[in-house]
């Protein structure tokens, strides 16, 4: 059964949101969302580089099945990853310095967030076409940067809160995102 272009949208934002679900991309979501501007940065870069990964994979992947080297596939979506996350990083440099500055070291940790590796490799595994690994890939990083922005949002209001020393930084931050991630999974019944 082939599942429909909307399903794979919502599914993909709340149902099986990559951060809130999967728990992958852990590292830049705990890492970039103290600010709600640099996780809409964040959110933006990693769905250009996933949208371009998705496509450049799926056609390496053709290759790679054609050639019968299919256990060459992590190796070679790595590399592909990699190379878009230094194009985004020179553009961003170029185009907006403060949002370069902004996203600091976890701008090239995009190229080891498994999120974006996973999403590539599961694009092959659900066996969906071309269209569909776009639609997938976007999706998912659309819901990423939801997750972000929201954890942000969660994170710039908890500054003003009355916190228990105990709670402060990390501790609340944990707690907060493992009530988002129960929030989200409220979504599970709808696909």
């Amino acid at each position: 059964m082939e599942l429909s272009y909307f399903a794979i949208i919502i599914g993909a934002i709340f149902v099986n949101n990559v951060v809130l679900s999967q728990f992958l991309g852990i590292c830049p979501f705990l890492g970039v969302s103290s600010k709600v501007e640099t996780s809409l940065g964040m959110g933006a870069a990693v769905t250009f580089v996933m949208a371009i990964s998705s496509v450049v994979t799926w056609l390496i992947q053709q290759m790679l099945v054609a050639m019968h080297i299919e256990y060459m596939q992590t190796i070679v979506f790595i590399l592909v990853i990699a190379a878009l996350v230094q194009m985004v990083e020179i553009i961003l440099k170029k185009l907006s310095p403060s949002l370069y500055q902004a996203l600091g070291i976890f701008l090239p940790l995009i190229t080891t967030n498994c999120a974006v590796l996973g999403v590539a490799i599961l694009t092959i595994q659900k066996n969906f076409n071309l269209l569909q690994s776009v639609t997938y890939s976007v999706s998912i990083a659309i819901g990423f940067g939801l997750a972000l922005v929201l954890f942000a949002g969660i994170r710039e209001r908890l500054e003003f809160e009355d916190v228990p020393a105990a709670f402060k930084g990390v501790p609340i931050a944990l707690i907060t995102a493992s009530i988002l991630a129960m929030a989200f999974m409220g979504f599970s019944g709808l696909v």
